[in-house]
Formats: structure tokens, sequence, C-alpha cells
């Protein structure tokens, strides 16, 4: 995977992207990754690869300054077109080398992006430098389970996967043992398909 390809596979992803992975299953699992997180008024929260805005309609946010990115032109006009009565900030920006300072929000939340960008370290590592002391980054994806291998089925099929855009691979404990110096995580449950999708905060 690399940005220009993600590009053009969006492009083709973002009139059915609401249909498949903000509907039934999926809106289910997204509702329970917000179901206890209490935000404060005037929280900065940025949504890193924000695709069609589906998370944002989870969380009460008219009392939040939330800035929400995405590399994705497509994907980022079908949010805008959700939220263009809102203060909402949108950007298209590449997640793995953010326009922003160092410690500028209070909360980080990365839905379906880590096992998506082509270099998932890159990232995360941003994820953690503009997150302020204290703040938290909300992550949902599909992670290998832990203490367990990829099967050979998978193995095999992760090449072709990736050209459709996403990786079914990646393992978060490795980006945490490179990453998570300063962090601590709170929070780690499976929320969807016995584990393969989980919910994880973390704690800088």
């Amino acid at each position: 995977m690399n940005n220009s390809w993600n590009k053009v596979i969006y492009k083709i992803w973002s009139p059915i992207y609401d249909k498949i992975f903000n509907s039934n299953l999926f809106f289910n699992a997204r509702r329970r990754v917000f179901d206890e997180i209490s935000f404060n008024s005037r929280d900065k929260v940025l949504f890193v690869g924000v695709g069609t805005g589906a998370d944002i309609e989870l969380i009460k946010h008219f009392d939040l300054e939330i800035t929400a990115i995405d590399l994705s032109t497509d994907m980022l006009k079908k949010a805008m077109e959700k939220y263009e009565n809102t203060s909402i900030t949108f950007l298209e920006m590449d997640a793995q080398n953010m326009e922003f300072n160092n410690e500028s929000f209070d909360y980080i939340v990365g839905s379906l992006v880590l096992s998506v960008v082509p270099d998932a370290n890159k990232c995360f590592q941003e994820m953690i430098r503009v997150l302020k002391q204290d703040g938290k980054i909300i992550i949902f994806d599909k992670f290998i389970s832990k203490n367990k291998q990829l099967s050979l089925p998978k193995k095999l099929l992760r090449p072709f996967i990736r050209v459709l855009g996403t990786d079914i691979g990646l393992r978060f404990e490795d980006l945490y043992r490179r990453h998570g110096k300063n962090l601590k995580i709170v929070e780690d449950q499976s929320i969807m398909m016995n584990g393969m999708y989980r919910k994880i905060i973390i704690c800088k």
C-alpha cells in the first residue's frame, strides 16, 4: 500500500463505505467503542482517518473542538456533507505526517486507520506526538489476536487484501512495544469477530 494507491482505493470505496462500515455489525461495534467515553466540554478531539465521519455522529460533538483529517478527498467530502452546519474542521492530511504541533489534542480517535495506512508505525507515532499529556488515544481496529500467529490462509491472502486497502496481519502489541514507553493501556477489549476487532484506549 502507498498513499497514491489508497486515494484510488478510497475513491472507489467512498460511495458504498457507509453501507458496509456504518451499518449493522460495524455500526453496533462503533457505538460500543464510544458508549463509555466521557468527553468534557471544549475538549480538543482529533479524528485521524475520519473517512465519511461515521464516528462523529456517535458522540455529542457540538460542545467539542473537533478536527477531522483524511487523505482521501472523496471520503472527506462525504463527511463534510454530513456536518456542513457544524464547527468541525475538516482537513485533507496524511495521518503519517500530521501538520499539527506537539501535544495539540486531548483525545485522538483512530478507527480503522492503523490497518489502512501504508506505515502503521509512523501513524501511531504521530498520534502519540500530537496527544497532550494526560490525553487519551481511542483505537478501533483489526489486529491479530493476542499470542496468536497469522494462519497460513491469511498469510497467503494478506498481500492481496493489502491491495484492496487494508492489512489483516497487523499486531497491536508490536506497535505498542515500539512506541509505548510513556503510554499506558487503560482498556483493551474485544469488540467484534472474536477479538479480531478491538477497542483500545491508551493514556499518555
